[in-house]
């Protein structure tokens, strides 16, 4: 008997443990004007933050800073191109683990908004999309062409896989999905919109699906039986009536994107948006019991290649730069900012009762670093792999590379002047003559073309050029391929017989040189030692240097320009050590630079 009784109480003692590991079950639904969250009506207070642009180690401090600014929901893109960088080839590891990220968010108490669109914008490289998208002949990204939908199903099943199962109808903190994103600036086919729910639905995407719309537009990116959200419009009483017109008289109301900043992008000046009259607008929707998703809480930094650009008809081409600040409540580097005191003050006013805030956590304190010990340096042109022949200039894409830069090169007669053309410039390119550097072309700034005298006998033409970040809004996502994607002309003459050389810079480069101050006129890769005794996040101050991009401990951390207005690289603590920190710089313009140090504040508003 002491043994038969002893074995129950064990069996329930392990039934009672086993129940209490398991997550709280909740309901979610639409009611006729609210969120019903266990039946009761429920204010979504959310802040948009990436996984992409934050270092996985720092995922959950910058949650727990949503939580203590008074966020319920933190909302997040899931990126085509991280997660299938190429065909077949999927990646839910490391800073790309969207399951991790959500469920890290559960333990931390705060619910989640994902939307795997697949098009996100986002100023994201191609608006989201795996560049071999283009690869594909005939494709037609959002439309209902079967190569593109084939491409997308594949996409969607994968991240169906990752997520489904994190949905709050299945025991997760997953709230809603999003299907699509903005579509009624591009179209409106609602069978397409169709399809797409269709898709999500087979991928397991079983709870609430919504669609989101700038105002004007509303009406045609949203498919009739989900929830049309509205973004950019913080006017409770037209966000009410806008809303109640798409969904049939009813609500729930939600503004999916509510922009307190702006991003910025090379050449142009660094955007604010005042904190006294976002808090006020911020306390206005609130009150009105409007559900909002503020579009950036925390913005984080866009590191590699991964910056998108906008160009429509009439106006230059804009690539972003690689600080996606956003002047949000929380900064680059995951501190507070007065925006952040302003909308806690806010937000407390609107809990629910009983309820409190949590302390805000300590702000970081960024440290100014010793001047960087270069150690080693070669020219770029002495680091070539093998190349790759055609009779025409290849785009990246014919290439199947991705991102970074390609060189250009081929040899022509000599002894002759003329004007120097490249047709469809993408983007950025330096000219070489003999190895000699004698410009650059800068699609920003509308150049294809200069003027260029061949000294005598045969010439070496060498063409670098660097993609600036595939256009991620509008209809020229259709025509997002990189590189020399037409011809080039010498006196009107098209250039044959072409090598190009692959830079795709997807890892941190190797500097096998050992001269320390080469300086030949060409792009150089520098090696150096960044000693710390004590670690923190620190600001590489490149406000000297040209235009390049930078390494810390194998993290490509982004590109600097010195056209601004950034002029500082992000270099989060998380990636850094007590000792010897490696650091490799690749600069264009400005080879003879050898002075580099971390400073303890950015510097994201200074053109040049």
């Amino acid at each position: 008997m002491k043994v038969h009784s002893l074995f129950l109480f064990l069996f329930f003692v392990s039934i009672g443990f086993l129940h209490a590991q398991q997550p709280a079950q909740h309901t979610f639904t639409l009611g006729h004007s609210d969120f019903l969250l266990n039946g009761k009506p429920f204010q979504i207070i959310s802040g948009e933050m990436h996984y992409t642009r934050i270092p996985r180690a720092a995922w959950r401090s910058r949650m727990e800073m949503a939580k203590a600014m008074g966020l319920n929901t933190i909302s997040t893109y899931v990126f085509w191109n991280e997660q299938e960088p190429e065909p077949g080839h999927f990646d839910f590891t490391g800073n790309r683990d969207i399951a991790a990220f959500v469920r890290m968010a559960q333990q931390e108490g705060l619910w989640v908004i994902i939307r795997p669109s697949p098009y996100i914008c986002a100023e994201w490289e191609f608006g989201g999309y795996p560049y071999w998208l283009q690869n594909i002949p005939g494709l037609v990204v959002r439309s209902r062409e079967a190569h593109y939908m084939q491409a997308y199903q594949t996409y969607i099943k994968a991240v169906g896989q990752q997520l489904a199962p994190l949905q709050i109808n299945h025991g997760g903190n997953i709230l809603m999905v999003q299907v699509e994103n903005e579509y009624g600036s591009y179209s409106n086919d609602t069978t397409y919109l169709g399809m797409n729910r269709d898709l999500f639905r087979k991928a397991g995407f079983d709870g609430i699906l919504y669609t989101c719309d700038p105002a004007n537009v509303i009406q045609k990116g949203n498919l009739p039986g989900l929830l049309a959200a509205v973004n950019g419009l913080d006017d409770p009483h037209k966000a009410k009536q806008l809303i109640r017109s798409v969904n049939n008289g009813k609500g729930p109301y939600f503004i999916s994107e509510w922009y307190p900043g702006w991003f910025d992008w090379w050449g142009a000046p660094h955007h604010t948006v005042g904190a006294e009259a976002s808090a006020t607008r911020l306390d206005s929707v609130l009150a009105a019991g409007i559900s909002i998703n503020m579009y950036m809480f925390h913005g984080g930094t866009t590191r590699g290649f991964m910056n998108g650009a906008n160009y429509k008809d009439g106006t230059p081409y804009e690539p972003e730069i690689s600080s996606y600040d956003y002047d949000a409540p929380l900064d680059e580097a995951g501190n507070p900012t007065k925006k952040y005191y302003l909308f806690r003050s806010v937000i407390q006013k609107y809990l629910p009762k009983g309820e409190t805030l949590p302390p805000v956590p300590a702000s970081k304190k960024a440290i100014a670093t010793s001047w960087v010990r270069f150690i080693a340096a070669e020219d770029l042109m002495d680091a070539l792999p093998s190349p790759i022949t055609s009779r025409s200039p290849l785009t990246f894409e014919q290439l199947h590379q991705a991102y970074g830069f390609v060189l250009y090169h081929t040899m022509l007669d000599g002894g002759m002047k003329g004007i120097l053309k490249i047709n469809q410039l993408r983007d950025y390119a330096l000219l070489f003559i003999n190895g000699k550097k004698i410009g650059t072309l800068d699609r920003r700034l509308g150049q294809d073309s200069m003027e260029v005298t061949l000294p005598q006998g045969k010439v070496r033409l060498d063409i670098l050029v660097e993609n600036l970040g595939r256009i991620n809004f509008g209809p020229y996502l259709l025509h997002n391929h990189k590189g020399i994607t037409h011809q080039v002309l010498f006196q009107g003459k098209k250039l044959t017989t072409w090598k190009m050389y692959r830079l795709p810079f997807s890892s941190e480069p190797t500097v096998s040189a050992n001269d320390k101050l080469l300086i030949t006129g060409q792009p150089v890769l520098r090696k150096g030692v960044l000693m710390l005794s004590k670690v923190g996040d620190t600001y590489l101050d490149m406000h000297d240097w040209g235009k390049g991009c930078v390494w810390v401990n194998g993290h490509n951390l982004g590109r600097y320009w010195s056209v601004g207005p950034q002029q500082t690289v992000y270099v989060p603590v998380e990636w850094l050590h007590k000792g010897a920190n490696r650091i490799e710089v690749l600069e264009l313009n400005k080879p003879e630079q050898t002075r580099l140090r971390g400073i303890d504040h950015p510097i994201l508003n200074k053109l040049q």
